[in-house]
């Protein structure tokens, strides 16, 4: 019985620790998407639970300008794409 209690006070403060994680990494990257007017990525970041990667990736990657106007300079349809046409 008291392996039992043991255990599930291990499982508990690591399921405190998973959630503070995440729900830090969350209200962060929520604010951020948020205070960018990104509406999109507020209800993925919201809906979405990763346990904070997707997060994180947001914060460091997505939400940089550079990294996004590299990306939508890539897309197919834009027209000052760096990629030469494709050829018939």
């Amino acid at each position: 019985m008291d392996q039992l209690i043991n255990s599930w006070q291990d499982f508990s403060l690591g399921l405190f620790l998973v959630v503070a994680w995440s729900m830090a990494w969350k209200g962060l990257a929520l604010w951020k998407a948020a205070g960018r007017k990104e509406k999109v990525w507020f209800v993925v970041l919201f809906v979405i639970n990763t346990v904070g990667i997707l997060e994180i990736l947001y914060l460091l990657v997505f939400s940089n300008d550079q990294t996004m106007g590299k990306l939508k300079s890539i897309l197919p349809g834009k027209k000052n794409s760096p990629l030469p046409p494709p050829q018939a």
